[in-house]
């Protein structure tokens, strides 16, 4: 197993810092300490609460976000703190031992929605799944990273599995009708995540295909200039309107030169006959308006 790194994130709230992990930390869901005694399943939690400066503790699939009291600043001792964060983890420690933390069940409801894409079902569920959108284009792929991927892709109509903030998406093959077959995999969902197993063990590492077809790995994105104006427009006016039809536009690459926008369409997005005109008549015309002489043209690549 590949050594687990922390990278340190600034947030809006210059007393809050976020320890993002290459390594999923908790089973979906998220957990939020105030003290040492709220942290007694979660003995990563423990000891940063050992720290006099730390406040209170935001504990997610992917990252933990830590807040600190006034007695000191962040930069005089956030490598500490990451460093701690790492050799604990490294160690195969357990964050939250989320059995125990599970006192009151909450009951798992799912629904199934259908998306404008007609090879596609939305499921969505009141519990929170991943912090980070996942999809996956075979079981193969599945199999690094999502026992619960996995176990949706032994369905043999499944061909495609996108799992988002609270909701999966699920691409079929058209041997089958939705209607035959949603109402099963709907209950097989509702009780796989009642019975608590594990939604994503690792994160993936997020790629696309070149023009020679191999792929490769696509760096983390800056959030700077003009490609971090295009990332937050995307987060506030397209995605809350795309999740709620089980798809999902993600940025890939601005090309200053040319001022192209790539993105990646995910879920009930890929493939979906009416995908071309929210591309062009909704993302491409509402980043010219908000960015005027910065876009000329919003393309979709592979995922």
């Amino acid at each position: 197993m590949s050594e687990i790194k922390i990278t340190i994130q600034e947030t809006t709230n210059n007393t809050i810092l976020k320890f993002n992990s290459t390594s999923v930390l908790i089973n979906g869901g998220s957990y939020e300490f105030n003290n040492v005694d709220e942290a007694k399943n979660a003995p990563l939690v423990q000891q940063l609460f050992y720290l006099p400066f730390v406040k209170k503790v935001f504990v997610t699939a992917s990252f933990i976000a830590i807040q600190r009291f006034d007695i000191v600043e962040w930069q005089d001792v956030q490598e500490e703190v990451k460093e701690q964060i790492e050799a604990y983890l490294n160690d195969g420690n357990v964050v939250v031992n989320e059995q125990k933390s599970s006192t009151k069940k909450e009951p798992i409801e799912v629904y199934a929605e259908a998306t404008p894409n007609p090879s596609v079902m939305k499921f969505g569920t009141n519990k929170a799944l991943t912090q980070v959108d996942v999809e996956f284009k075979n079981i193969d792929e599945a199999s690094k990273s999502s026992p619960l991927a996995v176990a949706i892709f032994q369905f043999s109509f499944v061909k495609e599995v996108f799992i988002s903030d609270n909701y999966i998406s699920v691409t079929k093959y058209d041997m089958v009708e939705w209607n035959d077959v949603y109402g099963e995999l709907r209950s097989f969902i509702r009780e796989y995540l009642a019975d608590g197993k594990t939604i994503i063990k690792e994160l993936p590492k997020v790629t696309i295909a070149s023009e020679e077809g191999e792929k490769a790995v696509v760096p983390e994105v800056q959030l700077e200039g003009v490609a971090g104006q295009i990332v937050d427009i995307l987060d506030e006016y397209i995605k809350p309107a795309v999740a709620g039809d089980g798809g999902n536009i993600a940025f890939r690459s601005y090309d200053e030169q040319n001022k192209v926008v790539s993105v990646v369409l995910q879920g009930a997005c890929s493939g979906c006959p009416s995908s071309t005109a929210t591309l062009k008549n909704g993302i491409e015309n509402l980043l010219k308006e908000m960015l005027p002489n910065q876009i000329n043209e919003v393309v979709a690549i592979k995922g």
